[in-house]
C-alpha cells in the first residue's frame, strides 16, 4: 500500500522569537518492508539552515535553525511511502522466550546490538509493578511469539484509551495506577514489561492509516502520530524484530508507517528544540494526514 503522509506542527508565541533551533524525526525509514519514494521537510518562516543526518539508531534526523523573527513557526513534513506487512520465520517465533534475553545469553548472534534495548531508559524505568504484571504472560518455555502477543492482548484488554488520563511526561507507574493512557503510554508500559523479563524491546514512532466509518468520507488532518514496540527475535543471522501494537492489539502490518525508533519516546519525539524569546505563553497544534494512494 502506498500512502501520502503530511505532518504539520504549528507553534504560536505571544512575543517574537528571534532564534529557533530544532531537531525533528519526521522522515520515514527505508526498510525491507517499507520504501520511501519521496520526502520533504520545510519551515515557515524559512530556515536559514536545514539538513538531514542519521542518528545513532539509523533514523533520519532533520536539524533546522530559523533566525527570522516570528510569532508563529510551522514545521511541515510530507512523504510518500510504500508499505507491506513484515513477515517472520515461524522458527523465530516458536523458540522459548528465555532464549531472547541478550543480557543472559550475550554470545547469541546479534545480542550485542540488542543489549541497549534490554536496559531501563530515561522514560521507561523498571518498576516492580511492571515485572509483576508481565509475569503472567511468560510461563517457563512458552514460545516467544505467543508470549509477546499475549502481553499485547492483556494491555489492550486491561487499559482504557483516554487522552485525558496522562501527559507526555507520564511515567509507567502512573499508567499502571490509572489503567488508562494513549499509544505512547501503552508502548512505554509494554517496554517496561518486556524488559522486566530480560527481553530487548524498542520504541517505534510512526503513523497508522485510519479507515473512515462505512459511508463516511476521510477527514483530512484527523490522523495522529502513533507509537508501538518491537521485540528482538534471536536468529543465526543476528535476529529480527517483531513489531506489535498494544493500542490496537495486533502485529504491525501494512497500515503502519515506520518513522523512527529508539529506547523510548525521548529518543525520537517528532519535533523538539530551543528558542530565544521574551514570550511567556505559547501553544502547539499538530495535524497529521495519512492518505492511501
Amino acid at each position: 500500500m502506498r500512502y501520502r503522509v503530511r505532518h504539520l506542527t504549528t507553534y504560536t508565541y505571544d512575543d517574537e522569537v528571534t532564534d529557533s533551533l530544532g531537531v525533528a524525526h519526521l522522515v520515514p525509514r527505508a526498510l525491507p518492508w517499507q520504501h520511501v519514494a519521496a520526502y520533504d521537510v520545510t519551515t515557515r518562516p524559512g530556515a536559514s539552515d536545514l539538513r538531514h543526518d542519521t542518528d545513532f539508531y539509523g533514523n533520519t534526523a532533520t536539524w533546522f535553525q530559523v533566525t527570522e523573527a516570528h510569532n508563529r513557526l510551522v514545521v511541515e513534513a510530507t512523504s510518500e511511502v510504500d508499505v507491506t506487512a513484515p513477515e517472520h520465520d515461524p522458527a523465530r517465533l516458536a523458540q522459548p522466550w528465555e532464549a531472547a534475553r541478550p543480557l543472559v545469553v550475550p554470545t547469541a548472534p546479534g545480542a550485542w546490538r540488542a543489549t541497549d534495548f534490554a536496559l531501563p531508559s530515561a522514560s521507561v524505568d523498571q518498576v516492580p509493578a511492571a515485572t509483576e504484571y508481565a509475569a503472567a504472560s511468560f510461563a517457563p518455555g512458552r514460545p516467544l511469539g505467543d508470549a509477546v502477543l499475549d502481553l499485547v492482548h492483556r494491555i489492550h484488554a486491561d487499559f482504557d484509551y483516554d487522552k485525558t488520563a496522562t501527559t507526555v511526561t507520564s511515567r509507567v507507574r502512573e499508567v499502571l495506577a490509572s489503567r488508562a493512557g494513549v499509544c505512547q503510554d501503552f508502548a512505554h508500559l509494554a517496554l517496561a514489561c518486556f524488559r522486566s523479563q530480560g527481553l530487548a524491546a524498542r520504541y517505534v514512532s510512526g503513523y497508522l492509516a485510519t479507515e473512515p466509518a462505512p459511508g463516511r468520507e476521510r477527514v483530512v488532518g484527523a490522523d495522529a502520530s502513533h507509537a508501538w514496540v518491537a521485540v528482538w527475535l534471536p536468529g543465526p543471522d543476528g535476529g529480527a524484530w517483531l513489531a506489535v501494537d498494544p493500542t490496537n492489539d495486533h502485529e504491525v502490518g501494512d497500515r503502519h508507517v515506520t518513522v523512527a525508533w529508539g529506547r523510548d519516546y525521548s529518543d525520537v519525539p517528532p519535533v523538539k528544540g530551543v528558542i530565544v524569546t521574551e514570550a511567556s505563553d505559547s501553544s502547539l497544534e499538530v495535524s497529521v494526514d495519512v492518505a492511501p494512494l
